[in-house]
């Protein structure tokens, strides 16, 4: 029970990694404040935790303030924050819509200043914690997601920033950086023909990885396990940023040496 009596307020809670992580500490004596865009999902896993669903478009600064509020008016105070809500775009500059380009920025780093300005006076001498999903995205670039590595890489270092500010308050601020992780976000992948298993070649472990994965990860930094952890960029992504991208060598010369012996 690592988060018996501790309140936890997680944005993109009604589904993939935040729904996972609401139903985690929710098990682990935790009241779940679960905010999302869609009223339903956000309901359907707070039902499901016993906690307070909320819906708000979190690119709203006063959206954001409210749920903040809300979840001290409801519970006296915040221990844990995470920072999950977020959105893609495909598209190289010249072809990227400003107004693509400003709703994920606003969604993806926006919103996590938004909430994090409005929940530390609730979080500051409690032993508290931030969490951010941030993303391998925001560590190197990518083809084709112009708008998403910036705003990525502005939640890494922002979540710095945090760490340095707030440490002394008794906030610790982390970031989670997944790779492919199995979400609605990435559920796309699936209908074009190649790139599933394309995807899956770039991973030393073969596969995406879970949401409830990825729980586990932010349950930890959440936790007094991590007591000394803060700033840090946390990246699980199956050992795909361990990999330089130069080709399999190995793989090449088996085949090689199998049609040789043939």
């Amino acid at each position: 029970m690592r988060f018996e009596n501790r309140v936890a307020l997680i944005t993109g809670g009604g589904s993939g990694i935040g729904a996972a992580t609401a139903r985690l500490m929710a098990r682990e004596g935790a009241k779940v404040v679960v905010v999302d865009l869609v009223s339903d999902a956000a309901q359907a896993i707070a039902e499901e935790c016993g906690g307070l669903a909320l819906t708000a478009d979190v690119a709203d600064r006063a959206a954001v303030e409210a749920f903040v509020a809300r979840t001290a008016e409801e519970h006296g105070h915040l221990d844990i924050l995470v920072n999950n809500a977020g959105i893609g775009c495909f598209g190289r500059t010249p072809d990227l819509e400003p107004e693509t380009w400003e709703r994920v920025i606003a969604i993806d780093l926006n919103a996590v200043f938004y909430a994090c300005r409005a929940a530390i006076p609730h979080m500051t001498g409690r032993n508290s914690a931030i969490v951010n999903t941030a993303s391998i995205s925001g560590l190197g670039g990518d083809y084709g997601f112009t708008a998403y590595n910036a705003a990525k890489a502005g939640v890494i270092n922002y979540t710095r920033s945090l760490a340095v500010d707030h440490a002394r308050e008794g906030i610790r601020a982390n970031c989670l950086c997944p790779g492919l992780i199995a979400t609605p976000l990435t559920a796309g992948a699936k209908t074009i023909p190649g790139l599933e298993p394309g995807w899956h070649d770039t991973i030393p472990m073969g596969r995406a990885g879970t949401p409830e994965e990825m729980a586990e990860v932010i349950a930890f930094l959440a936790s007094d396990a991590a007591s000394y952890v803060t700033g840090a960029a946390f990246v699980a992504d199956g050992g795909q940023t361990a990999w330089t991208g130069q080709p399999n060598l190995y793989r090449y010369a088996a085949a090689a040496a199998e049609g040789a012996v043939a």
